[in-house]
């Protein structure tokens, strides 16, 4: 089964092609990066008009890579959430105007179960098992029992880990994206900042940033104040650690409390050496998939994937209308 599939939730236009949810024959993607970084941050109008720039020339890039023709593909499927509303629906026209077009099947894929199944391009997945899902607007851990038959264990109470690392490195004065630059600087650093560690004892699936966000913010300040030098990349080895230290210690919780064959760490978070490093470290007695740094990121092969397990459950729509709750809402 050949499937097209396009993600456009945020600031990274893409469109794919994947056979029998395995192979990936092209995935273009587009990142409006250079576009957003003067903002500091992802501006939603602007990045709905470089989708429309870019959405066109996508569909071509990924078709031709993948030498094959229109008439070859079986299903397109398409990211409806969650997401930026107005990115969202640049995606959705494009895939439902060219599935209507082309009399091709149209299926409506949740973002974050895209995620999950980035892990199964290049790895094989055993059920049941734990996915530590972490990204610029989520983390979660999440029971997935079979396909689509999932069970969220707990989330963020306030920032989501990206997010707390793009804030800390605006703090920093660093550039946006924030995150591979804390990353990368966190090794060159060294761990000499003692900050607050957010288990939620009490509380062992759920996880919370705000606070420690704030501790690195008031510390800077306090040494600003006090015109104390300080190393930033010795502040982003300390916030990585204690960061990727609650991230590695929830999930071999969980994972040893449910019993799982197996722990995937996904989402544009999942990029981060200190956090692939640990985990691997901390947890040998269970198998630990995570997707090459390219499948971590937004993209549209995990669409693709995503949407062949999909299909085969729940079938495809057949009047390229998506319905529903913009796939907020895919856990039991």
């Amino acid at each position: 089964m050949i499937i097209l599939s396009v993600e456009t939730s945020c600031d990274e236009t893409s469109v794919a092609i994947t056979k029998d949810g395995k192979t990936v024959l092209s995935n273009a993607v587009l990142s409006q990066i250079k576009i957003h970084e003067k903002f500091g941050g992802v501006v939603p109008e602007v990045a709905s008009r470089a989708h429309i720039e870019s959405m066109l020339y996508m569909f071509d890039e990924a078709i031709l890579n993948a030498g094959i023709s229109v008439k070859d593909i079986d299903l397109v499927a398409v990211t409806q959430g969650p997401g930026l509303i107005g990115s969202l629906l640049v995606g959705i026209n494009a895939a439902t105007t060219f599935a209507y077009v082309n009399k091709i099947p149209l299926l409506g894929v949740n973002h974050l179960l895209g995620h999950i199944y980035a892990a199964g391009i290049e790895g094989d997945i055993k059920f049941p098992l734990l996915t530590l899902l972490v990204s610029g607007g989520h983390t979660e851990l999440l029971l997935v029992k079979d396909h689509l038959d999932i069970e969220l264990l707990g989330t963020t109470l306030d920032d989501a880990v990206g997010e707390a690392y793009d804030k800390v490195a605006r703090i920093l004065g660093l550039p946006y994206p924030g995150g591979p630059v804390v990353d990368k600087l966190a090794h060159q650093g060294v761990i000499k900042y003692d900050l607050p560690k957010p288990f939620l004892k009490n509380d062992p699936f759920n996880f919370s940033f705000s606070g420690l966000k704030s501790a690195v913010m008031n510390m800077v300040h306090n040494m600003k104040q006090r015109n104390e030098a300080f190393e930033v990349a010795d502040i982003c080895a300390s916030f990585q650690e204690v960061v990727t230290e609650v991230l590695v210690e929830k999930t071999k919780y969980a994972a040893q409390t449910l019993g799982v064959k197996q722990i995937i760490v996904a989402g544009g978070v999942a990029a981060n050496k200190g956090l692939r490093t640990k985990i691997r470290e901390r947890i040998s007695d269970i198998e630990i998939l995570i997707p090459h740094i390219k499948y971590c990121t937004d993209q549209a092969a995990m669409i693709g994937i995503a949407a062949y397990y999909q299909y085969q459950k729940n079938g495809a729509l057949s009047n390229y209308f998506l319905k529903g709750d913009s796939g907020l809402n895919f856990y039991k």
